[in-house]
């Protein structure tokens, strides 16, 4: 047990630990098949990822807004997995708990800020469709792609700002006890309650983060969507209200894979067994930026017929080189 206390003396004023020790799952067996799976899970999402920015860099069709959004989307998804999976598998696959004080920091940021970006881009998205449904003949002006870089770009500054000043919070806080995160990554809310010393600041913007990066965002997508199905309402056929919706499901199914887990576990925080919010927010932090490449292949067209379009391009090339060899 002296492994996971801090043995640094009760006599000083600031203790700044030189290791956090990550504990991860308590008492389960054959935990690291758990792992495993989450690699599997990464390594779907990586390729996934990756092909749904390169069909839309490839496909000059898909330059719109929308898609802009959508490979920043990509982009997070990729960059947030591969700043969290990598890490996981070498602390509980090969037994590497001690993470050092800087990068753990460094670790807590890059995982907030992927997560929170992922929010963000679907409050961007539910713009685009409010706008693209309630005023389809202003479309082309509302939503510009200055607009919408300029969003995306408010929203990292935004995000990175706010992060920072959570962890630089955190380098103000004395560890003279337990060293140990009881989670499965450089958690936030389980580093500062470690502190020895007043953490009323990081305590207020662990309340702060979680109304800027999930509250607000959801009222706001279901703002949208309540003014999407009362403008709907009053189309005169149900099969152009099918329509419109056709064009908002790929983003509600984000929306839905997204929020759901982050709100059970809010809600039933207190009595979610530790080993069962592990769990839950690690499939919440892998699973979404897994399926949504799937979703957006399956659910749009413009992405299907892109894809559809480029594979038949490679086919013809093959094809044509296949005959100039011949002859």
């Amino acid at each position: 047990m002296n492994l996971f206390n801090s043995a640094l003396g009760r006599n000083i004023t600031f203790v700044r630990p030189a290791y956090f020790i990550i504990s991860g799952f308590i008492g389960i067996p054959n935990v690291k098949f758990y792992y495993v799976f989450l690699f599997f899970v990464y390594i779907v999402s990586v390729l996934g990822n990756t092909a749904v920015m390169a069909v839309i860099y490839l496909d000059h069709n898909l330059r719109t807004p929308k898609y802009v959004v959508v490979f920043n989307l990509a982009f997070v998804d990729l960059l947030g997995n591969s700043a969290l999976v990598p890490k996981l598998l070498d602390i509980f696959l090969f037994n590497h708990h001690n993470i050092p004080y800087n990068d753990c920091l460094s670790f807590l940021f890059f995982c907030y800020t992927c997560l929170s970006m992922q929010s963000l881009n679907l409050v961007a998205l539910s713009y685009d469709r409010l706008i693209a449904i309630i005023y389809p003949l202003h479309y082309q002006v509302k939503v510009t792609h200055r607009f919408m870089l300029s969003l995306i770009a408010s929203f990292w500054v935004f995000i990175i700002t706010v992060v920072l000043i959570a962890v630089g919070l955190i380098t103000r806080l004395s560890f003279c006890k337990s060293v140990v995160i009881n989670s499965y990554f450089c958690d936030h809310g389980q580093i500062y309650r470690l502190a020895c010393n007043d953490y009323t600041p990081s305590f207020a913007i662990a309340y702060l983060l979680p109304l800027l990066i999930i509250w607000l965002p959801l009222i706001f997508i279901m703002f949208s969507y309540l003014h999407i199905g009362y403008a709907l309402s009053k189309v005169a056929t149900v099969q152009e209200r099918v329509k419109a919706f056709k064009t908002c499901s790929a983003h509600i199914s984000l929306v839905t894979i997204y929020f759901l887990p982050i709100l059970i576990t809010f809600t039933f925080g207190a009595k979610i067994h530790p080993n069962a919010r592990i769990i839950n927010l690690s499939l919440t932090s892998v699973f979404p930026p897994m399926l949504n490449p799937i979703i957006y292949v399956l659910q749009t067209q413009e992405i299907k017929e892109s894809v559809k379009k480029l594979l038949k391009i490679r086919v013809q090339s093959k094809i044509t080189v296949k005959k100039v060899i011949i002859k």
